[in-house]
């Protein structure tokens, strides 16, 4: 399947503010922004870039996560997530992701998702 307007170098970005939900305090401390929950909006951020490029009755779903988790960031700060397409094979999409707050780059990674049809994941 080849996608029209799928090609390296698609962009997107998101900026969130991390919600006492999005966080942990297990390590002590206040409390900050956990690994699965900053990786969740990656994953949204490079479905947000491609969606609209997708034939009606289409999506994308991960399959592969390569994440570094590098700094903390407290709840009701706020962090930018982008995304860029690197490469699109087919139904194969490989993306660069990289989050930032306000002082640093907070994680950087790599994601795979898989173009699929609607209704089709049971």
């Amino acid at each position: 399947m080849s996608v029209r307007g799928l090609e390296p170098g698609l962009k997107g970005e998101r900026r969130i503010v991390v919600a006492e939900s999005m966080t942990t305090a297990h390590a002590g401390g206040r409390r900050i922004l956990t690994a699965p929950s900053m990786i969740l909006e990656m994953e949204l951020t490079a479905q947000d870039a491609v969606q609209p490029f997708l034939p009606a009755g289409h999506t994308t779903v991960g399959y592969e996560i390569c994440i570094r988790h590098r700094r903390p960031t407290p709840v009701g700060e706020s962090f930018t997530v982008t995304a860029e397409l690197l490469e699109a094979d087919g139904r194969r999409l490989h993306f660069k992701v990289e989050a930032h707050n306000a002082r640093e780059k907070i994680g950087e990674g790599t994601l795979r998702r898989t173009i699929v049809r609607l209704g089709g994941l049971a």
